[in-house]
């Protein structure tokens, strides 16, 4: 495993952030670390880079303890905090040849910073100081700073907060290049990043993990709680949909489409297809809704 942690807590005073986690992550994974505010995302983050000790537990960053190793582990991580934090005062270029410095990139700094410039589109504001960029612009040089020395493991805490539409499909690709060769743990509350990105989900409330699936099989938790599609060739008796035993609501969208509410733990496609022909109805075509991904984690994490 790239990527190790057990049975890791930490606490702030009497707070808990982290409650007993285990964590493991592979090489070519992207993971995305979900939860609420406050749910110890950013702390397990700041546990993994070697920016905050944890009180119990242990973790390994390509086979390296983060505490008694924790030089080694800076070496081989890119880490870009939630609060992006970049010397205002200095330009884009210098502020990367700076950060390739301190990693004592060497001759290899020239053409590394010049990469990274291009990989991350900040060609147009190269020249500029940081504190004149954007929000988005500024952004795009905390990804670029930590992925300048090329590390076997990237953190990027929430990487395309204050990202237009346009700068998100591009950060998005480039998270999705680097996956490829690395491990990628990111945080986002953005669900449809997490569905476009991601391989995996693991989701964080009040300290604990509730849930680690891969994203296409968290998509399907809770199956008993699900919404059917239903085409007809003729407008429906929707009352007598209605009453079929499972059915929750039947909700109309257009003259021939419906969608079907439903709690049973029983597949009701058969029963609505059964119905249709004692009701002389023709289906043209009946899918199960996946659940997105907000929907799952709203059920994991929501307080009543």
């Amino acid at each position: 495993m790239t990527l190790k942690a057990e049975n890791v807590s930490r606490f702030y005073g009497t707070q808990k952030a982290l409650d007993n986690v285990s964590l493991e992550l592979k090489q070519g994974e992207i993971v995305a670390l979900l939860g609420p505010n406050g749910a110890g995302k950013s702390t397990m983050m700041k546990i993994i880079t070697c920016y905050l000790p944890q009180n119990e537990g242990n973790v390994w960053v390509c086979g390296h303890n983060v505490t008694t190793e924790s030089i080694k582990v800076r070496e081989i991580v890119g880490y870009l905090p939630e609060h992006n934090p970049l010397y205002l005062d200095m330009y884009v270029r210098e502020y990367l040849e700076f950060v390739a410095g301190l990693h004592k990139l060497g001759k290899k700094t020239k053409a590394r910073v010049a990469e990274m410039i291009e990989q991350t589109g900040l060609g147009p504001e190269q020249h500029k100081q940081i504190g004149a960029l954007s929000k988005g612009y500024r952004q795009r040089v905390g990804i670029a700073q930590a992925l300048i020395h090329d590390p076997q493991v990237l953190i990027l805490d929430e990487p395309t907060s204050g990202l237009d539409p346009n700068q998100l499909v591009d950060i998005r690709q480039l998270v999705k290049e680097a996956g490829k060769h690395k491990t990628v743990l990111l945080s986002t509350h953005i669900m449809q990043e997490v569905e476009a990105v991601c391989d995996r989900v693991v989701i964080i409330n009040k300290g604990q993990i509730v849930a680690d699936a891969p994203t296409r099989e968290l998509q399907l938790l809770n199956q008993s709680n699900r919404v059917i599609q239903v085409e007809f060739e003729q407008k429906p008796n929707v009352e007598s949909l209605r009453s079929i035993e499972g059915v929750m609501e039947v909700q109309e969208i257009s003259e021939k489409e419906v969608k079907v509410f439903t709690q049973s733990t029983q597949d009701l496609r058969s029963v609505i297809f059964k119905w249709a022909v004692n009701n002389k109805h023709v289906i043209l075509s009946m899918v199960y809704e996946d659940q997105s991904i907000e929907q799952v984690f709203r059920q994991l994490t929501f307080e009543v």
